[in-house]
């Protein structure tokens, strides 16, 4: 059996897993939640979110305060260090309370050494933090909490709202749930919330999305397991709102899991025909799974998009949606481990894989269909440049203007910045297949 954690060990590994293993944080956190005491695992997510948010602020004031640089094999020591750190500077715990259990942190890890370095940094921080704090601001990354080279894809793309793009990473994200309009109608669940004491309002652009107050268990919600609504943000809910599939039509969603979007174009069409497609054969199961709860059916298969040979049965499609892999840059206050994890080369590598799609499932499209691209990015080099290289290369590709009053034009589509209308980043561009 593994060993059982304090909370604060719990996050320390939690980082430890992210920063030196390379594993995401929504793959790290469930492994080490059961091994904290469950009334301790909310505040397990709290700080493990707090620390990958706020790593490089954190790791700035880390180095101010402990110059001599500490061993690889001590980044647990570092990152306990940082913990303290940011407890002090963002949460309501008592400062004594806050040095204490962050110096148990060293004995929990077998490193008793480190407990009075741990004691003796906290303790300074608290008797020159405003100068420490006012450091942070003389170095770009560490105040804006984005490395140099996101920094600079986003003063290169985004020159005049790139300081925008970096706070709204660093915010936590809101709660949306969809309402599923082949159950109910969103002012009547609005009615209910409130009925049952939840504070929430319409979104104004995605027309099924509500906004809730405060996040809460989705078991509190109304409905949910019966498939009433689904947690889905607002900028994500304009695939379906976009594309507009009809009764009857051929669908494709070509990278479909967790299989949010396939519901949604289920629920704005049930007599369609769907085929939701993934490479990874537990995330086809999550479809199946979202698709269960809603009470859906769609021809949910495993295969490689591109590889059309190995799952298309010759059929054309009247309209497809290719979510395309991409850096998710577009969703980083959601997934704070980003700007830890994501690397320049990975957009190039996306790039290609963006591309080869594109290029697989166009033919797959009837004349007079439609094909929305879209990626949860914000890089212009996965966007409105993707698909302007896209229809320059093709006589029967043109694309069409996309009616929402929200996010920035483009030459090809629409560009959602991160945190407008308090949404995500994302792009959508209609693309239409010239009749013959």
């Amino acid at each position: 059996m593994a060993k059982r954690l304090m909370v604060r060990e719990g996050a320390v590994m939690v980082a430890l897993r992210v920063l030196r293993d390379g594993q995401s944080l929504s793959r790290a956190l469930p492994e080490i939640a059961p091994r904290v005491p469950e009334n301790t695992r909310a505040l397990l997510q709290e700080l493990s979110y707090g620390l990958l948010r706020w790593h490089l602020p954190l790791q700035h004031l880390q180095q101010q305060l402990v110059p001599k640089k500490l061993r690889g094999k001590d980044l647990d020591i570092a990152l306990a260090i940082q913990l303290g750190l940011y407890q002090l500077r963002s949460l309501s715990v008592p400062d004594h309370a806050v040095v204490q259990e962050t110096v148990a942190v060293a004995r929990q890890r077998g490193k008793p050494w480190a407990r009075g370095l741990i004691n003796a940094v906290l303790r300074r921080y608290l008797r020159e933090r405003d100068a420490l704090d006012a450091s942070i601001d003389a170095d770009d990354t560490a105040a804006f909490a984005h490395p140099a080279w996101l920094l600079q894809r986003f003063q290169a793309d985004w020159p005049n709202d790139w300081q925008a793009l970096c706070h709204a990473g660093n915010r936590r994200p809101p709660m949306t749930v969809r309402v599923n309009q082949h159950q109910t109608d969103r002012d009547a669940y609005l009615s209910q919330l409130h009925a049952a004491g939840i504070e929430a309002q319409a979104h104004p652009l995605a027309v099924h999305a509500i906004e809730l107050t405060r996040p809460m268990a989705v078991e509190q919600l109304p409905g949910f397991d019966t498939g009433r609504i689904s947690v889905q943000d607002a900028g994500a809910q304009l695939a379906a709102q976009i594309l507009a599939p009809s009764a009857g039509e051929r669908v494709l969603d070509a990278c479909a899991a967790p299989g949010g979007k396939t519901g949604h174009l289920l629920e704005a069409a049930p007599e369609s025909r769907v085929t939701a497609l993934d490479n990874v054969p537990e995330r086809c199961e999550k479809v199946h799974q979202n698709l269960s709860r809603l009470a859906l059916a769609a021809d949910v298969r495993c295969a490689d998009a591109a590889d059309t040979g190995a799952w298309w049965d010759g059929e054309t499609y009247d309209a497809i949606l290719l979510d395309a892999p991409c850096s998710a840059l577009g969703v980083i206050r959601r997934h704070p481990d980003i700007k830890s994890l994501r690397t320049p080369s990975d957009l190039e590598a996306l790039v290609h894989t963006q591309r080869r799609l594109l290029e697989a499932l166009w033919p797959l499209l009837k004349p007079g269909g439609r094909l929305l691209y879209a990626t949860c990015s914000v890089a212009r080099c996965e966007n409105d440049e993707q698909v302007l290289r896209f229809i320059n290369s093709h006589d029967d590709a043109s694309h069409s203007k996309i009616g929402l009053d929200c996010g920035n034009e483009e030459s090809t589509g629409r560009q959602i910045l991160s945190g407008q209308l308090n949404m995500d980043g994302f792009f959508y561009a209609l693309l239409e297949k010239t009749a013959a």
